[in-house]
């Protein structure tokens, strides 16, 4: 009954398996046996595939990607390490916001963080340069600052509950199945002892 139990969880394993590279454990822990790269390599969160740090990962990346801050991989990357969720993943889900995604998500966050602020809304023409940013950072980075905690919040929880459902949903499919295949092989090597009585 045990190993079934191991087989049926590492299903959802196999799904996410097939969308990440694989990662040569040996080849790490070769060319580092010690420093961060051992302390990485040793904590089986971090690169592991289980509910847990899959689901904690979603939830760092979602939310490190409503950041508008620079070296969002970074800070992911170090709270991937804090709350021992999958590397990975949580480094993937950044490029959520990529440099075609960042104008129009930035402008949707400022319009946001001025209704959440209740400001009214100004029509500021928004030039994505240093200068502009220098002059117009503090009125402007508030309410996108704001709305980015916010959203990246709401977005990291509800992709947290979201794969904790999908990954009991999935086991518990598979448990079902497996029983199903279980019974469908017991039964026909049961049929024939009947029709010799």
């Amino acid at each position: 009954m045990r190993a079934s139990c191991v087989v049926v969880t590492s299903m959802p394993r196999k799904t996410i398996r097939r969308w990440l590279p694989s990662l040569a454990k040996t080849e790490i822990s070769d060319k580092s046996r010690s420093g961060w790269m051992a302390a990485i390599v040793s904590d089986p969160h971090l690169l592991h595939l289980n509910r847990h740090s899959v689901s904690g990962a979603f939830f760092v990346g979602l939310f490190c990607a409503f950041l508008p801050v620079p070296g969002q991989i970074v800070l992911a990357s170090l709270l991937a390490f804090l709350f021992r969720c999958n590397l990975p993943i949580s480094v993937l889900l950044i490029w959520l916001s990529n440099p075609i995604t960042i104008p129009p998500l930035t402008i949707l966050l400022y319009k946001f963080g001025q209704f959440l602020l209740g400001r009214e809304e100004t029509s500021l023409a928004f030039e994505f340069t240093w200068t502009w940013f220098s002059q117009q950072g503090v009125t402007v980075y508030l309410p996108i600052a704001l709305a980015g905690v916010l959203c990246g919040l709401i977005a990291g929880a509800l992709g947290y509950i979201t794969i904790r459902l999908l990954w009991r949903w999935k086991v518990v499919k598979n448990w079902q199945e497996r029983k199903e295949l279980r019974a469908a092989r017991q039964k026909p090597s049961g049929q024939p002892e009947k029709n010799k009585r």
